[in-house]
């Protein structure tokens, strides 16, 4: 059984929950999210909490009331104060420019990549070499930020390419004659 699941989640002042028949909806002041609920997850809401329940007994319902869980836990924090993740250039040359709903890229290509960007996603470039993607959907700001790193993700030997901030990128020792 899923522990994680067992913990309600607590909703801000600020923050409104509807349920619906097979989706519930997080409205606050960022914006509002909808996810699905699984038929194997009970959902009720009781006073400022939400409170998740397995609907069987089964291995499966267990993890999907935790994975549920998480996911509303998610789109309270998304819906409140947002989610961001902030890439960086490594490269001579390399430089990003945000361009209202598109990032311009020029990562050593012949050609300049330009990426644009999914509804809800905002993108900031503060200096030439550093990317800053903003949302209320976690998910979809990671996979937003995982599609930019796979234009050009670091290569072993020297490091160039597009990192995450903090990123630890193990160099490789060339080959010796």
């Amino acid at each position: 059984m899923s522990r994680i699941g067992n913990a309600p989640v607590v909703m801000p002042e600020k923050v409104e929950i509807t349920l619906t028949a097979g989706e519930i909806q997080v409205k606050g002041p960022l914006g509002t999210l909808t996810q699905r609920i699984s038929p194997q997850v009970k959902v009720e809401k009781v006073d400022n909490q939400v409170k998740f329940k397995a609907a069987n007994n089964s291995r499966q319902a267990g993890a999907m009331s935790g994975t549920l869980r998480a996911l509303v836990a998610n789109m309270v924090a998304g819906v409140t104060k947002g989610f961001e993740k902030k890439l960086t250039l490594v490269g001579v040359g390399y430089r990003a420019q945000a361009q209202g709903e598109k990032l311009n890229l020029t990562l050593g290509y012949s050609h300049p990549i330009v990426h644009p960007m999914p509804k809800g996603i905002k993108v900031e470039t503060p200096t030439q070499t550093e990317i800053l993607i903003k949302g209320t959907d976690r998910q979809l700001v990671g996979q937003v930020a995982a599609e930019v790193r796979a234009y050009r993700s670091p290569e072993p030997y020297k490091g160039k390419g597009v990192r995450y901030a903090g990123e630890q990128v193990v160099l490789k020792e060339t080959k010796k004659k």
